[in-house]
């Protein structure tokens, strides 16, 4: 029973914590009067809580405001310094490393191109372990102030999947961590978790999140970006491939509230084009940079064929779309991009009709090339083959966040865990399935800090 009631007493005071830490990281600088009604906690219970954070070196004061006839407040907010986060985007075209402070301003950053290695698995674990070491040589940072590490990838992610063989049948079953399946660069039953560990030089108690890069883009734009302040949200991922993620923050199951989407394996054209994947007809066949650079050499365009996916794509876009005094556009470069307009827009109908979202975001490296060229196209393509009803209740834009946005997102992984915990670096102290998740957030800020 003493037992019982010592876990009950820590559970409170951890709730207490995150509730605080929650709070003023959506929503503050915030006074110690403004918590209590904020929180739901005694005047007390917020004392209390803030001097144990403000000891921790995770609370600091923002300034002191002026009351109504009384004294003046003041205004607390979480200490930037109070940690370091890494933010990993495994994509296609190169692996980017970023080190954040606990207010997502950026520290240093680091890239490491894929064109002359592919998606080779030891060569890219290599290179998070070598872009880890760099990110915290070039912020002067200790690795043992670091909360975690997020990390975006291509795929399908598998939670304590089975050890197998990288491109070999997998062996026999055991625990290895956040498991990949990378169907279309190759990757089969990767451990890349366990790989990870053995290859980043950090201490073992500082975790590491791997999720879909999808997912990490979404959980970014409905924190910080495009997301915000809707309840129903799809962010599209373009780049050399295609795929998509939906969050629901009105759904209380957090399980629930972002799921990735291989949304670019869903099929726009019978009998179509083969991708990557092995079928025929997806839309990445048509929408993916690597599909649309394939298309345009096919059709004669002035590439060689061995141009990488960015280089080919720009190319692309200027032949389509030249400057006031070039030349005279390619035909072939637009009818290329009209196809690929009217296929994303169908594809982007039935998101509409699937999950009835109130916002869908373009992003990614290649939409954010592609977007503001062909998104009146797309969106006239979407309101053709969506149903009336929830088309009109769906806008199409581009995302807010930029090229670092996987990164970004990756990186509140760790964040998203830390809050959770009220701040406690032991991440046994709280059961994985009440992490803070864009749910979380939609129901509890009313702003949100830039990052």
């Amino acid at each position: 029973m003493v037992e019982r009631t010592k876990r009950t007493v820590r559970d409170l005071r951890r709730a207490n914590r995150a509730r605080v830490l929650q709070r003023l990281y959506f929503d503050g600088p915030l006074s110690r009067q403004e918590l209590g009604p904020a929180t739901g906690l005694s005047s007390g219970s917020v004392s209390n809580v803030v001097a144990e954070l403000a000891a921790e070196g995770l609370l600091e004061e923002a300034g002191i405001v002026g009351s109504d006839g009384g004294r003046p407040r003041t205004l607390l907010r979480v200490a930037p310094g109070g940690g370091l986060l890494i933010g990993i985007d495994i994509g296609e075209t190169r692996v980017r490393v970023e080190i954040f402070d606990l207010s997502l301003t950026e520290l240093a950053r680091t890239e490491r191109p894929l064109a002359q290695d592919g998606y080779d698995v030891e060569r890219i674990v290599d290179h998070v372990g070598s872009g880890v070491t760099d990110v915290l040589r070039e912020a002067g940072a200790d690795a043992r102030r670091l909360l975690g590490i997020g990390i975006g990838v291509p795929g399908i992610v598998e939670r304590g999947g089975r050890e197998g063989a990288v491109g070999e049948a997998p062996g026999a079953p055991g625990e290895v961590g956040a498991v990949v399946h990378g169907q279309t660069i190759g990757w089969r039953d990767v451990p890349f978790e366990r790989l990870l560990r053995d290859a980043v030089d950090v201490p073992l108690d500082v975790p590491l999140f791997i999720d879909n890069g999808a997912k990490t883009l979404g959980q970014a734009e409905m924190w910080f970006g495009g997301g915000r302040g809707t309840e129903a949200a799809v962010i599209a991922l373009f780049g050399s491939g295609v795929s998509a993620c939906v969050n629901r923050g009105d759904i209380l199951d957090e399980d629930r509230s972002s799921t990735a989407l291989e949304w670019g394996h869903t099929t726009v054209q019978l009998r179509g084009r083969r991708c990557r994947c092995g079928s025929i007809g997806c839309l990445e066949a048509y929408a993916g940079a690597q599909a649309m650079r394939e298309r345009w050499h096919e059709a004669g365009g002035p590439l060689p064929r061995d141009a990488d996916d960015e280089t080919a794509l720009a190319a692309l876009l200027a032949a389509a779309y030249p400057d006031a005094d070039g030349p005279d556009p390619d035909p072939v470069a637009l009818a290329i991009l009209d196809e690929t307009a009217e296929c994303l827009g169908a594809a982007l109908a039935d998101l509409v009709n699937l999950f009835l979202p109130e916002r869908i975001l373009l992003g990614g490296w290649a939409g954010l090339l592609i977007g503001p060229h062909l998104i009146p196209d797309i969106r006239r393509h979407a309101q053709e083959y969506a149903l009336r009803h929830p088309a009109a209740r769906t806008t199409i834009e581009m995302g807010r966040l930029g090229p670092d946005a996987v990164t970004l997102g990756a990186a509140t992984l760790p964040l998203a865990e830390f809050l959770t915990r009220g701040g406690s670096r032991r991440a046994a102290d709280v059961p994985a399935a009440r992490l803070l998740t864009a749910a979380d957030v939609v129901r509890n800020r009313h702003r949100t800090p830039a990052p």
